[in-house]
């Protein structure tokens, strides 16, 4: 075949007009930092997800900080997670003084294997991370029954579930809390961003004390018309505040949100048509429940050839690509601190040498999908 002169990327925003004149206007309203444009994106999460409580934050990283530190964690507390996932989750569990107790994942949809995580649990244990991998969701009904018996919180991560359902419930909604995130690779973006949904109104009125200093009322409401200026601090916070100008971008990539999943489901579809036969490569599992997929990655699994060689051979034919993610005990710190843990994670190990993601995003045309899946049966036919 034909190799691109053109390079596919993995990723690319889709900017339009409306997010230009969005962005623009907010300049021109003389008011660019944290202000109405920021409710109004929090009060869509809202009627998106059910939650009764939305707040945003600069990265989802920046929510997750202090998700862990509302939970209060000592020295010696242990959250539940998949090592399958980005390094921030673990970052900020460690940070905080807390252990992450690794659970194993369903090789096939690359979700914590919801079997596990009950002997998972100790007298340490304080919270339960489930990710909705590439916008395929965990099994909530049995991470919701652990947490009951147990009285531990959830944190849902939901990066990559903007359009994702379980069982008809939109990610974020199940009554306890989860952290979204809007950098530039997700279905929607602010270019940098998180937003934490909550069935909790005191933990909301703390996330919002700890995202901005401690101060009590957002800029926007003491420097208003007839706003006080005075305020007190009872405990110290951070600056993890999202602006309005990325709010106005959000409000109108999120006015876009069905148009684009609907074409990430399109185009997931003619990958999994096209190369579902094709021997040397494991397609993405779906969830035997009911369940809506937002598609945020296409993450296949190479089983073929070596997959360096697989990667190489991508960028010889113009083709981005990813590795999401390299898992978290393999990291020289988690192993510094609680050693090897490969024979506890058979299927994340099993998965993690062969994890490569595909080209996804709402502004290619069905000819570039074709493109790398023929690219993708040359490679594995010539070994």
């Amino acid at each position: 075949m034909k190799i691109r002169e053109d390079f596919l990327p993995l990723n690319r925003p889709s900017i339009g007009e409306k997010e230009i004149n969005g962005v623009v206007n907010c300049l021109k309203s003389g008011w660019i930092t944290t202000g109405p444009l920021c409710k109004q994106f929090e009060d869509m999460f809202c009627g998106l997800t059910g939650a009764p409580h939305a707040v945003s934050f600069c990265s989802g990283t920046a929510g997750m900080h202090l998700m862990m530190l509302a939970l209060g964690l000592q020295d010696g507390d242990e959250v539940i997670t998949p090592s399958m996932t980005f390094a921030s989750t673990i970052n900020m569990i460690v940070r905080c003084g807390a252990k992450p107790v690794f659970v194993d994942i369903h090789y096939d949809t690359l979700n914590i294997n919801e079997a596990l995580i009950e002997a998972a649990v100790t007298e340490r244990t304080k919270a339960i991370i489930p990710v909705h991998f590439a916008g395929a969701p965990a099994d909530m009904d049995t991470v919701l029954e652990i947490a009951g018996k147990y009285n531990l919180a959830v944190i849902e991560d939901a990066a990559h579930a903007l359009g994702t359902f379980y069982k008809g419930i939109h990610a974020g909604g199940f009554g306890q809390t989860a952290i979204f995130s809007f950098h530039p690779l997700k279905n929607i973006t602010t270019g940098e961003g998180g937003m934490i949904t909550s069935g909790d109104s005191g933990l909301e009125r703390r996330l919002r004390l700890l995202r901005f200093h401690g101060i009590e009322r957002d800029a926007w409401k003491r420097y208003g018309k007839g706003g006080n200026p005075e305020y007190d601090i009872n405990e110290p916070g951070f600056k993890y505040n999202l602006t309005d100008i990325q709010a106005a971008l959000g409000l109108a990539q999120f006015a876009r949100l069905e148009e684009f999943n609907t074409r990430r489901r399109e185009l997931a579809g003619l990958y999994l048509e096209s190369l579902e036969a094709l021997k040397g490569l494991d397609m993405p599992g779906v969830p035997p429940y009911p369940h809506f997929h937002s598609w945020h990655l296409f993450v296949v699994k190479v089983t073929g050839i070596d997959r360096g060689a697989f990667m190489k051979k991508l960028a010889e034919y113009n083709i981005g690509y990813g590795i999401h993610f390299p898992p978290c005990h393999r990291f020289s710190y988690i192993k510094k601190i609680y050693g090897n843990l490969e024979e506890k994670l058979a299927e994340t190990e099993l998965a993690a040498d062969r994890i490569v993601s595909l080209p996804l995003f709402p502004g290619m045309e069905d000819y570039d999908v074709f493109y790398v899946c023929e690219a993708i049966k040359e490679i594995l036919s010539n070994g």
